[in-house]
Order: C-alpha cells, then structure tokens, then sequence
C-alpha cells in the first residue's frame, strides 16, 4: 500500500469538493433567488440553459469547457494573460467542471425552498422597513435553510465524484489534477486493485459520514413537526 500515492488525489478531492461546493452554493442561492421572484421573459429557457449539465454527458460539458476556456478562446488566453498561467489542466479546472455540473442539483434544491417561502412573511417584513438584504436575511434564508444543507451536501456530494467533465478539462495529472475518480479509472485500467478498493472505501465513508451527520437533524424535524 502506497500511502502516498493514495493520500494525493483524496486531498485533492476534498479540495476541490470543498471549494466547488461553497462556490456553486453561493451562485446558485443567488441565482435561484432571483429566479424564484417574478417571471419575466425567456425565463424558462434561461432556466432550461441552467439544467442542460444535468443531462449532457460529463464528456460533453468537458469538452464545451475546454473550448470556452482553452488557450485558443479570447476567455482561456485573457486568464492566462491575468494569471500568467491557463486555467486549463490545472486544479482550477478540476473546480470549474465540479461547479458546472452540480449547480443544476443546487440550482434546483435552492429554487425550491424560496419558492416554498410564504410571500406574505416577506411582504410583512418590507412593510415594516426592512431592505430587501433585510428580509433575505431574517425571514427568507433562514425559511429555505435546510433546502441550503442539503443544496451544499449535494454540490459537495457531486463535485467528489465528478470524472468525465474533469478529465476533459484538467486533465489526469498526479500530484496536479488527479482527483479520486480519475486515480480509481486509471488504478483499475492498470489492475491495482488494492488502489481502487482503498479509493473506493474512502469515497463510499466520506458520502456515508455525510449522509450520517445530516441524517438526525432530518429526523428531529419530522418528529417536531408530528
């Protein structure tokens, strides 16, 4: 057992869930919210726009990324041009890809609990002076706070396991951009299955103790509620 080998794409899975998953629960609490206020024209296919990485293949939004962001497109050479490095084959892409493909599961959990707001609550609450940070603040987000658990679990979830938009995109690189389902693909493909099954039971404990931590706070909620 190469401890090594094997603690080097865990970190940087955990990194990259941990990053991807604050990001896309910060963008998709802000988009969700606006679109769960008053319909307004092309929201539908706006928000048909906002799903599509829910169905395309993860190769095919990795593919789309590598061309928005590759060397050869104006956004891929302005940010090496900022970073004096490209984004592409790098841990950033690996955060990039986590973020497209689960901010359709946030996107939608979020939208949700803001649509399941009472209205008159937030109306009340401007009537009595309160700014619309104001509202969100006391009223709106702390209604819709367990939807936002559960929005971060599934983002953290999602962007653990990503691989097929990953591999597109930043690559397979040790050390660099090798996360744990890319090592697992490549363990098996060599037949280190002592690897794979390591890999593997990590990834199965971290969803459990995540399944695990959430789970009584669910259950304390139903038996108030009854």
């Amino acid at each position: 057992m190469n401890w090594h080998e094997f603690w080097s794409p865990v970190r940087l899975s955990l990194q990259v869930a941990l990053v991807s998953s604050i990001a896309v629960l910060a963008l998709g609490m802000g988009i969700a919210w606006a679109m769960s206020r008053k319909p307004f024209k092309g929201k539908t296919l706006l928000e048909t726009v906002f799903l599509l990485p829910l169905v395309l293949p993860p190769t095919v939004v990795g593919f789309l990324l590598l061309v928005l962001l590759g060397r050869k497109s104006w956004i891929g050479r302005f940010i090496e041009w900022l970073f004096a490095a490209p984004v592409v084959f790098s841990w950033w892409a690996d955060v990039i890809a986590s973020v497209v493909v689960a901010f359709p599961l946030v996107y939608q959990t979020l939208k949700t609990g803001f649509m399941s707001v009472d209205r008159e609550l937030e109306e009340a609450g401007r009537s009595m002076g309160a700014s619309e940070w104001q509202v969100f603040r006391h009223i709106t987000f702390p209604l819709t706070y367990r939807s936002a658990v559960t929005a971060y679990i599934l983002g953290f979830a999602r962007s653990l396991g990503e691989f097929g938009a990953t591999l597109m995109i930043a690559g397979n690189i040790p050390g660099k951009t090798q996360t744990i389902p890319t090592a697992i693909y490549v363990a098996v493909d060599t037949g280190n299955m002592t690897m794979v099954w390591a890999w593997t039971g990590s990834v199965i404990a971290f969803s459990f103790l995540l399944l695990l931590l959430t789970g009584p706070k669910r259950s304390e909620g139903s038996g108030r509620g009854a």
